[in-house]
């Protein structure tokens, strides 16, 4: 069987990555003021923190349409693959794995059989993007669509992802602060820690300075060894290599870095810097 696998670009994976993979990356869109951009293909992660650092308004964010889900799914089936396995971000904070179930709606009621499957990796960022590399790597290897769906789930659930802020800012104006709300009440005289690993953003801890933040990181990591696929990610934060340093005394596999790209970046805010990774499975 031949799997095509859809993700939309709050995967924050890079080209590079996705080479040679079978991988429809469908694009949200980031608003700044009047102007909808489609998030890699009219703005890049680089133009992204530019120009949210010089907006009087924060950025706001909206899912992709239905319609670019279809074209996304019907360019898999035309190529002749048997099944296609769309794995979103999380549906608890977005309506983007909703549009995606109303494309494969739109695919049935045009009267096309296929098999589509649209999956709730209840994660974001690094955490979403390490699933999707799973996934095609399998799909390329001929893994089946009951197999590549299984898997996400089981990865779902070991996948862990948090990040330290440098202000609640923009989750509290973006609406997406969800059990984290006890923060705001101190949040000028400490680094919050956010825990995303349910797929809805929660506090984890709250530190008083920066490095304090990356050391609860770090020990966090070590507490959770033997960890895989650990992933530092960060929006512009100018000490990425540094925390990559701090996680390299308690990790000794390879650390991928990636950054968080303008759908995240958007409600965390510039110079966020985290880490997703999986626990093995049991």
């Amino acid at each position: 069987m031949t799997v095509g696998i859809v993700t939309d670009s709050s995967c924050d994976l890079h080209d590079d990555e996705l080479a040679g993979l079978n991988v429809e990356v469908v694009p949200l869109f980031i608003r700044f003021g009047t102007d909808d951009l489609l998030d890699r293909e009219q703005i890049t992660v680089e133009d992204f923190y530019r120009r949210m650092a010089a907006a009087e308004e924060l950025p706001q964010t909206a899912a992709p349409s239905p319609g670019r889900f279809e074209q996304a799914f019907r360019q898999h089936l035309d190529s002749g693959c048997e099944a296609v396995v769309c794995i979103n971000l999380s549906a608890a904070i977005s309506a983007t794995m909703q549009s995606a179930v109303q494309a494969v709606d739109a695919v049935a009621s045009a009267g096309d059989a296929a098999d589509i499957r649209v999956l709730d990796s209840r994660s974001v960022t690094a955490g979403l993007g390490t699933m999707v590399l799973q996934a095609a790597r399998m799909a390329a290897d001929g893994a089946s669509a009951d197999a590549i769906e299984a898997h996400v789930a089981d990865a779902s659930a070991r996948t862990h992802v948090f990040g330290t802020l440098d202000t609640l800012e923009n989750l509290r104006k973006g609406g997406r602060i969800g059990g984290a709300q006890a923060l705001l009440g101190s949040m000028l005289s400490i680094k919050p820690i956010v825990d995303i690993s349910s797929g809805a953003v929660e506090e984890a801890a709250k530190q008083r300075t920066r490095r304090k933040a990356l050391g609860w990181l770090r020990d966090t990591v070590q507490a959770a060894e033997p960890v895989e696929h650990l992933t530092v990610m960060h929006g512009e934060a100018p000490d990425v290599d540094g925390f990559c340093e701090m996680l390299a005394e308690v990790h000794s596999g390879d650390i991928r870095v990636s950054k968080v790209g303008p759908v995240v970046g958007t409600h965390a805010g510039q110079g966020v810097l985290g880490m997703a990774y999986q626990v093995p499975p049991a």
